[in-house]
């Protein structure tokens, strides 16, 4: 049997598996190869076997790639396939990010009320995500914020279910789902999505110039630096997934515009700046100025959350 002529590791899930096909289809087309000719590997990680506990309690963001890291440095896979938004900012320098497809709708979607306004009084709104929770009290100090974990599918079903009233998706897992009809998006102006939100990453070993060369091919140099400036910014804040941040930076025809928060879990503080003109050689400077501009404004109790 022919070996592949790249093996791309993915998580085990829906959405992620989705993911990977893209990818996959993007190589084959840029290269002129036959789809066979890519191998998918799953694997089940960590975050995806823990669902009854917050993220920030049970290791992290790192719950979502250390199996991956460990096939890629351990030779089992070539590339894996990640939602940027779920890697950590600060990574292993024996392993770099070589790509990054087209982003997507950077939105979140409301599921259970056709707006955030519209929510009763008192709603229970479920939500894993620190940010989404924080901005969510900030507008609706009324809410009642429980703890959703789990794939879209899982989250779907316990909105069925009645664990909640209302929830949040991200529109681009939703939309690589095929289920572009469920929910209202909620516009970015009233709740600033995660840094890297809607962006599809590949990492690759930092020595593996073929590897490098090969996912070179289907990067899309705009979202790979908003992306990067947005994971910038994230380095000069520090924090952990408990630190609800926002971000998103938008090309522009000056270079890239971005707009960053940081709030309190409860909603009682939101420290936002903005930071524009930015070239892409100078945007990870910019964005660190930014972060480190948000910290200088913020109380005592917010800067802590960022602090180590």
């Amino acid at each position: 049997m022919t070996a592949p002529r790249i093996r791309l590791g993915t998580r085990a899930s829906p959405l992620a598996l989705a993911q990977a096909h893209m990818v996959a289809d993007a190589l084959a087309t840029a290269h002129g190869w036959d789809r066979g000719e890519i191998a998918l590997v799953p694997l089940t990680t960590t975050g995806d076997r823990v669902q009854d506990r917050a993220l920030a309690e049970i290791g992290g963001k790192a719950l979502w790639t250390k199996e991956l890291d460990a096939a890629l440095l351990g030779g089992h896979i070539d590339a894996a396939v990640h939602s940027m938004k779920d890697v950590e900012t600060i990574r292993p320098p024996e392993i770099r990010i070589a790509a990054m497809l087209p982003r997507a709708d950077v939105r979140d979607r409301l599921i259970g009320a056709a707006s955030i306004e519209t929510l009763p009084l008192g709603a229970r709104v479920g939500t894993a995500s620190p940010r989404r929770a924080a901005q969510l009290l900030a507008l609706r100090p009324d809410l009642k914020i429980g703890l959703f974990r789990g794939n879209v599918a899982t989250r779907l079903r316990k909105l069925a279910e009645g664990e909640a009233d209302a929830t949040l998706l991200a529109a681009a897992g939703l939309h690589r789902l095929g289920q572009d009809d469920v929910g209202s998006p909620v516009p970015v102006e009233v709740m600033l999505p995660a840094p890297a939100q809607g962006a599809i990453g590949i990492e690759v070993r930092a020595a593996d110039s073929d590897a490098t060369r090969l996912l070179a091919a289907i990067s899309h140099a705009p979202t790979f630096d908003a992306v990067m400036m947005e994971r910038a910014l994230l380095a000069a804040l520090g924090g952990t997934c408990r630190s609800p941040v926002a971000a998103l930076a938008l090309p522009q025809d000056s270079g890239f515009q971005m707009r960053a928060e940081i709030l309190l879990p409860d909603g009682g503080e939101t420290v936002r700046g903005e930071a524009s003109g930015c070239s892409a050689e100078d945007a990870a400077a910019q964005a660190m100025a930014l972060g480190r501009d948000l910290l200088s404004r913020a109380s005592p109790a917010l800067r802590a959350l960022f602090e180590g």
